[in-house]
């Protein structure tokens, strides 16, 4: 735990801000994408996937007087029976608990692509009291301005809205002004982590992150859910990382497609994945991947704890 400071008053004399702020939405509407772009660095592993967020992930944006600590969550989605999970109750619950104890909500909705799972979002934002930013995500895609501002203007009518603000977190379009209405309501507060500070989790975890990032941005639909990935060591030399990890899957027809024809596949998604974790920690990555069969992990609440899924 980092130790918070007392005096909340920098040098310019101004008082200083800093506020926590939860970033939902349904499956795949860009959260992760859109802080990644607010703090300027890949904190959110992101792919065209659903779903590929599985834990909530703090990142911090300090800027003079001001911190604004952004709760990048899992896609609230509606339970399906045929998926009906431990891991997808973990998501939800890991979105819905991120609501408590906020000063500010960004709901990130996909253009004009309003469904039931939208919905299901703004029932839970009804609980909130803190203020609700609405980021209309995507816009670039919009060819007709004129559907948009038809669409801002329902939206209006959904709920009391402390703004909506059209964006477009990939290219960073209007993320500013996004920001700018998220400051206005962050409490006078002491900074609660250091200036150059990022975000709470460790390079232990981003690295595990980064592995299945690559996963499943090359495997696409060829693999269900049901691979998780599990760093066994983490050695740090100072100029030179030794990781190992565990690409944990639930049948053995998984497995064979994460190792590929002749060990080609693995090879590939450890190549991307060093040079992602090289770039990110700024030093030389040794990376060994395995492949393991862990039948039903992802619906047994107790495998999921020791595996890092774990709301406490």
């Amino acid at each position: 735990m980092n130790d918070i400071t007392t005096d909340d008053t920098p040098e310019s004399g101004a008082p200083t801000r800093c506020g926590f702020v939860a970033i939902v939405g349904r499956p795949n509407v860009g959260k992760s994408t859109l802080m990644n772009r607010i703090l300027g660095q890949k904190i959110s592993i992101t792919s065209r996937r659903p779903q590929t967020t599985r834990h909530q992930v703090m990142g911090v944006k300090t800027e003079a007087d001001t911190q604004t600590i952004y709760v990048d969550t899992p896609g609230i989605h509606i339970m399906q029976k045929d998926r009906n999970r431990a891991i997808n109750a973990f998501m939800n619950q890991a979105a819905t608990q991120a609501l408590r104890d906020i000063d500010c909500v960004v709901f990130i909705v996909d253009r004009t692509k309003w469904t039931s799972e939208d919905d299901v979002v703004l029932e839970k934002l009804s609980h909130v009291q803190a203020p609700v930013i609405v980021a209309v995500n995507k816009v670039d895609w919009i060819e007709d301005r004129s559907k948009l501002m038809a669409w801002l203007a329902e939206l209006e009518k959904r709920r009391n809205f402390a703004a909506i603000v059209p964006i477009s977190a990939r290219h960073g379009t209007n993320v500013e002004a996004l920001e700018a209405e998220v400051a206005k309501h962050l409490p006078q507060n002491v900074h609660f982590f250091p200036e150059d500070q990022v975000t709470d989790r460790s390079q232990r975890f981003l690295a595990a992150e980064l592995v299945r990032e690559k996963v499943m941005r090359q495997l696409g639909d060829e693999l269900p859910y049901q691979m998780t990935v599990e760093v066994e060591q983490f050695r740090d030399e100072g100029h030179i990382i030794h990781i190992h990890a565990l690409m944990l899957v639930e049948r053995d027809g998984q497995k064979k497609i994460l190792i590929g024809e002749g060990g080609d596949r693995i090879k590939k998604i450890g190549q991307e994945a060093r040079l992602e974790m090289e770039r990110a920690f700024d030093c030389k990555v040794m990376l060994k991947l395995w492949v393991k069969v862990k039948r039903g992990w992802s619906d047994d609440a107790r495998a999921l704890k020791s595996l890092g899924y774990d709301l406490d």
